[in-house]
């Protein structure tokens, strides 16, 4: 068992999470050994630096802790947790070491870069130093530039026309169709106006049809009754109770008289 682990849960966390930096630390620098570009070297020694820095902010606080613990500890318990602190305070001064030593070696190897296979000096973006120029080279690398800035104004401005042409495109677009939505905005007020003008004329035509249907019915009725009186006169022709209808027969005195000539 970790004897850390038996004086506090809380420093043996801390002391797992430095051990595996400290192992991380160690797998990064010997892969620092097979790289052989200058860039890809530099971005390893960024991401060794950064868990050096989180190395040490852990044995701070392993620090801390031992020392809130210490009078409750036994001396020989300090003294091992003292042991402890100054062991991870040397391993972590040895991988700055190291760090520092890959440091210049890449400074020295990047100087080298600069000034090897060629008589001109170059910086970093391979653009001729103006120390190292002549006038005549000045003068030509300002016209240069000068003609890069023209150009890349020139093009700026293309970009500008181009976004006023497309500006003033989209504007023409949404105008038109704004107006046509205007359009269909009226078109649909007509319909509707119509389609209510529609809905009051049927409810009209439906009165009056109602209406013609009671007159209708109010005259089949009246034929009705004409046609039954017609056959109940034609059936019982002596019925008192029923009078002659106009132009059915002839009246009664009538008959009489012709009776009484024969």
């Amino acid at each position: 068992m970790d004897p850390i682990s038996a004086v506090s849960e809380e420093l043996a966390e801390i002391n797992g999470q430095i051990s595996d930096i400290f192992r991380a630390l160690s797998n990064g620098f010997q892969k620092l050994e097979k790289i052989k570009d200058v860039n890809r070297q530099s971005r390893q020694l960024e991401e060794l630096t950064d868990k050096m820095r989180e190395c040490k902010r852990l044995i701070k606080e392993f620090d801390k802790e031992v020392k809130n613990m210490e009078s409750r500890n036994d001396p020989n318990t300090n003294r091992m947790l003292s042991e402890k602190k100054q062991s991870m305070i040397k391993e972590l001064n040895s991988y700055v070491a190291m760090k520092k030593q890959y440091q210049s070696n890449l400074e020295n190897n990047k100087r080298v870069d600069l000034f090897d296979g060629s008589n001109e000096v170059y910086g970093d973006d391979n653009v001729l130093l103006a120390s190292s120029m002549t006038n005549q080279q000045l003068v030509d690398k300002g016209n240069q530039m000068m003609d890069e800035t023209d150009q890349a104004i020139d093009r700026a401005k293309k970009v500008v026309h181009e976004t006023i042409n497309v500006g003033t495109e989209t504007a023409a677009t949404l105008k038109a169709q704004t107006e046509q939505m205007s359009r269909i905005v009226n078109e649909l007020d007509s319909i509707h106006f119509s389609i209510k003008k529609a809905s009051k004329l049927v409810k009209e035509l439906g009165r009056q049809v109602a209406t013609d249907r009671c007159i209708m019915a109010l005259l089949f009725l009246i034929v009705l009754g004409v046609i039954a009186i017609i056959i109940v006169k034609i059936v019982n022709p002596q019925n008192k109770d029923i009078r002659d209808i106009p132009g059915l027969a002839p009246p009664a005195m009538t008959r009489r008289l012709l009776w009484t000539r024969h």
